[in-house]
């Protein structure tokens, strides 16, 4: 029978899952209950040991004694809630944290606002998807409401757990006709683990192809199945537009605005439980890098007040500590951090001038502290090597190709990226950089071409682990979203690459199919652009981790070889008149290339050495007018195409200004 972890605290049995607080009798009249009245049908499915878990836990709490006078016992801030807004990648997190922000007031009426203003980055504007978990906060009543905005990709699963620590609650946001996806199950899976309360938001409700009696439904299943508790099943649903800014308890009669959500934080999100009295204790969930103030940590004060010019003592979980000094202090108000002179215990803050300060550290008392448990995500499950360039073309686009300036700049980023590992390769300019996904990687390889770095990929490849003999390697629960014509060609695909189908069931009235496999993860390299092709660019992958499983045998590789230059040289019309027959080009005239850059797609297994540098000979000139060349379009790869593209043999050239493809020189070529 699953238990449910208790803590004692000042002779105080208190549940590690917080109860929401006592809603106020004007709350209730306005917003209505707090709690989800589910169907019985559903109600008889919940498991026999979450009721008895429940039970045990309040019989706990009716016989725990009252605290003793003298010591130092747990309040609450009435007037703080910190919540998270997790969803699955493209159901709405950010815009509608967008109008959150409007309605509060936070912009003049007169200013103008971009869309989706927490995605800052702009490597997150240009794919529309958000990467880094951002700070905000509003003020609603006289409440003030601290808002962590988090990716909604799996890849950046790590983001997610981290910000998990200093909030109370979530916003899980799920799409009104997809429903419950991969990465909400991650997500929630995460929230319950932390025994955070739960308030649903069925985002998008104003779609004609909503359905949200399925997706409440199929959501409350899902807590069931994440062996959720009695209390966290009773979730309060809302349902909203976020585009439009409004939402309602009902999805037939919204309100003008998103009053009702805010009543629900309110209602339903407990209030930060701090120890006012006891030491100074604050956990380092983020860090961010300003060039006037340096290293900045930002969390959650678990206990104590912080102030601004005071000596701290910043632990480590191995108890080795060290003394710094409060130079700056700022809370987040609206969409700016703000200085102040201190922080009470419960808030979320930004603290400068420790200059080494750790995701995962404790800044506490300098003479009491003590540190709090540290951060831990997940291991990765993809590794790439990385190192220097050392193509002919080294040095003409980049600015920083030594070694020494890659390895710094790779263990950089461990300082406040969790989910991420670096080692040193079998060479001194190769390291092994290990993430949770292609994506992730990808993320950062693009984020380093853009400051200037010029260096080599290899082929990504994924972790195995050995237990007891045997190789596991990990495995991700696909889900697939495909027009039915196409379901074929689609379930083709995923058979040849070791994929089992969990389930499949229509995807609202639109004619579309959602296809669930367990698939190896070595199986997903390369699939996207293959799922895409052979739908007609319709489908949509979404992945997720799932476990490490036995060895599922060898995959099907690449089933085309690759058009390799035959010289260096300047491409011409001429040249690639003929080579175009033997494939799709990658490069167009007048283009550079060296001896051994991949410049095509080769029609048939089997790389083929061709010459795209060939001049027509200049012989009766005269007498022969030129004809007119008509060459296909060359095929446009972007950063993640060329990734999945290449094979064990193969490399990517990456510099600020091109990315190109090429034959490793230290690996023979295949027959």
């Amino acid at each position: 029978m699953q238990m449910q972890t208790l803590t004692l605290r000042g002779g105080v049995p208190s549940a590690r899952r917080a109860a929401p607080p006592q809603a106020s009798s004007a709350h209730l009249a306005a917003s209505g209950p707090c709690l989800l009245r589910v169907p019985r049908s559903l109600r008889r499915r919940r498991p026999r040991s979450l009721r008895a878990s429940a039970s045990l836990e309040q019989e706990v709490k009716e016989v725990a004694p009252a605290p003793s006078a003298g010591k130092s016992s747990q309040a609450t801030r009435r007037d703080v809630r910190n919540i998270a807004i997790v969803a699955h990648v493209d159901h709405g997190k950010t815009t509608l944290v967008d109008s959150m922000l409007r309605q509060a007031k936070v912009f003049r009426d007169n200013q103008v606002v971009q869309e989706r203003i927490m995605d800052s980055n702009d490597l997150e504007r240009e794919r529309g998807i958000t990467i880094l978990s951002k700070n905000t906060s509003i003020t609603y009543k006289g409440t003030k409401i601290n808002i962590i905005d988090t990716p909604g990709h799996s890849d950046f699963g790590g983001e997610v757990e981290r910000v998990l620590n200093m909030v109370e609650g979530v916003l899980l946001v799920v799409d009104s006709v997809e429903g419950p996806m991969p990465q909400t199950r991650f997500v929630l899976k995460k929230a319950l683990e932390f025994g955070h309360a739960v308030v649903v938001v069925v985002n998008k409700i104003d779609r004609p192809t909503a359905r949200p009696e399925f997706v409440v439904n199929s959501t409350f299943e899902l807590f069931i199945e994440l062996n959720a508790t009695d209390e966290q099943c009773d979730f309060q649903t809302v349902y909203a537009s976020g585009i439009k800014g409004k939402a309602g308890l009902d999805p037939e009669n919204l309100a003008d605005d998103l009053g009702p959500l805010f009543e629900a934080i309110l209602r339903c999100i407990p209030e930060p439980r701090i120890e006012k009295d006891g030491a100074l204790q604050m956990l380092v969930s983020n860090t961010e890098y300003d060039e006037h103030k340096g290293r900045i940590a930002i969390g959650r004060l678990h206990a104590g007040e912080l102030q601004r010019g005071m000596e701290v003592k910043v632990c480590t979980p191995d108890d080795s500590c060290r003394v710094a000094k409060v130079s700056e202090l700022f809370v987040y108000q609206n969409f700016s951090r703000v200085p102040v002179e201190s922080v009470g215990a419960g808030d979320i803050c930004a603290v400068c001038g420790m200059s080494d300060i750790m995701i995962g550290e404790t800044i506490a008392d300098k003479v009491t502290g003590t540190p709090l448990p540290t951060i831990k995500v997940e291991e990765p499950t993809v590794r790439m090597s990385f190192s220097i360039n050392t193509s002919p073309f080294v040095g003409r686009e980049g600015k920083y190709v030594t070694s020494r300036n890659l390895r710094d700049r790779l263990y950089r980023e461990l300082e406040r990226n969790l989910a991420m590992k670096v080692e040193d390769g079998e060479t001194a300019d190769t390291f092994l950089v290990s993430g949770r996904g292609t994506l992730h990687l990808t993320i950062l390889i693009e984020n380093m071409r853009r400051e200037g770095y010029e260096f080599m990929i290899g082929p990504p490849k994924v972790i195995n682990k050995t237990v007891d003999g045997k190789t596991l390697e990990p495995y991700e629960i696909a889900a697939v979203e495909v027009p039915e014509e196409y379901m074929g060609s689609v379930v083709e695909l995923l058979g040849k690459r070791r994929g089992q189908m969990v389930n499949m069931e229509a995807s609202g009235p639109e004619g579309t199919t959602l296809l669930k496999y367990k698939i190896p993860t070595r199986g997903l390299i390369g699939l996207r652009n293959a799922i895409l092709t052979a739908s007609r660019g319709r489908a949509i992958l979404n992945t997720i981790f799932d476990s490490y499983g036995p060895w599922a045998g060898d995959l099907s590789s690449r089933d085309q070889g690759s058009l390799v230059a035959f010289e260096d040289g300047s491409t011409t019309s001429y040249a690639l008149l003929n080579a175009q027959e033997r494939g799709v080009l990658f490069v167009q005239p007048g283009q550079d290339v060296y001896k051994g850059q991949i410049v095509g797609i080769h029609q048939r297994p089997g790389d083929l050495a061709i010459n795209v540098c060939k001049k027509k000979a200049a012989t009766n000139v005269r007498s022969n007018k030129e004809t007119t060349v008509v060459l296909d379009e060359p095929l446009s790869y972007s950063l993640d195409d060329c990734i999945e593209f290449i094979q064990e043999d193969e490399l990517v050239e990456v510099t600020p200004a091109s990315i190109r493809m090429c034959k490793n020189p230290k690996i023979s070529k295949k027959k």
